[in-house]
């Protein structure tokens, strides 16, 4: 493995780690939820009086975000290196996981991990060993 010092850009990850820490501290400190993509999009689902409407505020900020973004600066190319099938076992295995766990990597791994939850540490650990393993099956023993 080798890196690309040229293309190595650590301080665009810092500023986008601190907005989505800060984002999702203000969001627990003003609305006391926890900014887990999975339960605000599965409330949706089975919408109650008087919630949806933050939520699909919420959702429509995801969508919109990028949209944002390219208007004053070239979005980056994305290159997946996936056939169709993959990406589709890759979605349902995430949704099955995420309801499994109890949330998702943005539940889990942002705001559970940040308030120091044993369950989320353990959830954030199991999808993580996970994906490490997946990622290693279908590179080097599949080759898919």
């Amino acid at each position: 493995m080798t890196l690309d010092w040229n293309a190595f850009t650590p301080w665009p990850a810092l500023a986008g780690g601190l907005l989505i820490g800060l984002a999702a501290a203000m969001f627990v400190l003003l609305n006391g939820r926890i900014a887990g993509i999975s339960g605000i999009l599965g409330g949706l689902l089975k919408p109650v009086r008087g919630d949806t409407g933050w939520r699909v505020a919420f959702v429509a900020g995801l969508i919109g975000a990028p949209w944002a973004y390219a208007a004053f600066s070239a979005l980056p190319r994305v290159q997946v290196d996936a056939g169709y099938g993959v990406l589709a076992a890759a979605g349902l295995l995430v949704g099955i996981g995420t309801r499994y766990g109890a949330g998702c990597t943005s539940g889990h791994g942002v705001c559970g991990l940040s308030r120091l939850s044993p369950r989320s540490l353990a959830a954030t650990a199991a999808f993580m060993a996970a994906g490490f393993a997946v990622v290693f099956l279908v590179r080097h023993l599949f080759k898919l």
